[in-house]
């Protein structure tokens, strides 16, 4: 785990597709440094989001599928590169992750789609 300061039992793990959903919706107005805005002590930061992202991923896995689960991760990876490139939101990287955070939520909605439709007929 990242950060030593951090209590890892103590983050919330998203637990559903909606969850998740959420998770990314709040990661895009938080993005690039993902810092709390919120009135409490809770170290928010880069490797707590992403820690809920990755763990909620992996709580949902087989609803998703292998493929559509091994697609979400990679695209989890290269939104952190391209956070970690533009700390700052000055380049294109910045919006590059943004556009992970969009396929993400689109990826995650066709597979919600997909199943309930396979699962009427």
């Amino acid at each position: 785990m990242p950060s030593s300061k951090i209590d890892y039992n103590k983050i919330y793990i998203p637990q559903s597709r909606g969850d998740l959903l959420d998770q990314l919706s709040s990661m895009m107005l938080s993005a690039p440094k993902f810092e709390s805005r919120l009135p409490w002590a809770f170290e928010e930061n880069i490797d707590t989001n992403f820690f809920e992202l990755n763990e909620g991923l992996k709580a949902i896995r087989r609803q998703l599928g292998e493929e559509t689960y091994a697609q979400l991760v990679a695209l989890s990876n290269k939104m952190r590169a391209h956070f970690e490139a533009d700390p700052d939101d000055k380049t294109d990287d910045c919006i590059k992750g943004r556009d992970c955070i969009d396929e993400m939520i689109e990826l995650l909605r066709t597979s919600r789609r997909r199943k309930a439709a396979s699962s009427k007929g």
